[in-house]
């Protein structure tokens, strides 16, 4: 009877990383907020992990998943990205970074009906978006394209428009180990890991954009990922 909760509270442990990441946030520890992005991606995988471990599903569950990201990778990015704005600029141009919250929400949403999704993504999951913001405040602030007004508001566009776009993207669970089968997928890692060693915490944004490039050229060579 315990076991069947376990999974949930897991969940409920990356929607207190959410909460923990936006009071960060309040306080104007940006970094601290995309620590706990990343501590609820490892909670997000977990549940999961756990629950066919356990062998334990239910409703609640994968609607409580859907919330819980909400906050983490749809809200908290946004508020990571309204307060680089406020340090770029003032007036009204801030507020643009919550369109990405109002995205995620559509694409969680849209994900929960859609039956296409069981193998492979259509648009950008809320957790890489979430990355790649992340990756931005390690940036140096004289990054023209990172941390000026115009780079952060297409930034804040484009991520929104990924979400909800028709396009394939790689979904990195590994049915089997077989290179023909997960060609992308182990290329998305290696190289991921190169840039990780490379660039450090700030090579997220590059590391969501290879992904998307990847996911793109599996589609465009016909080679489906199983």
């Amino acid at each position: 009877m315990i076991k069947k909760h376990i999974p949930n509270t897991i969940t409920l442990g990356n929607l207190t990383c959410g909460c923990l990441g936006l009071v960060a946030c309040a306080k104007g520890d940006l970094k601290m907020a995309s620590y706990m992005i990343w501590l609820a991606a490892f909670l997000d995988f977990l549940d999961g992990f756990v629950a066919r471990m356990l062998n334990v599903s239910s409703p609640i569950g994968k609607e409580l998943d859907s919330l819980a990201d909400m906050v983490t990778f749809g809200l908290l990015p946004s508020y990571i990205l309204y307060s680089m704005l406020n340090r770029a600029t003032t007036g009204l141009w801030p507020y643009v970074a919550f369109i990405l919250a109002l995205f995620s929400a559509l694409r969680l949403a849209k994900f929960n009906i859609d039956e296409r999704q069981s193998n492979g993504f259509i648009g950008m999951p809320t957790p890489a978006s979430a990355f790649f913001v992340s990756g931005l405040v390690f940036w140096p602030e004289n990054n023209v394209v990172f941390h000026s007004m115009e780079g952060l508001v297409v930034i804040s566009l484009m991520l929104a428009f990924l979400l909800v776009a028709p396009l394939p993207v790689l979904a990195l669970k590994f049915k089997d180990f077989s290179i023909k089968n997960n060609f992308y997928r182990y290329l998305v890692v290696i190289v991921s890991a190169v840039l990780l060693v490379v660039l450090g915490l700030k090579s997220f944004p590059i590391i969501i954009m290879v992904y998307l490039a990847l996911s793109l050229l599996a589609a465009l060579t016909n080679k489906p990922q199983q």
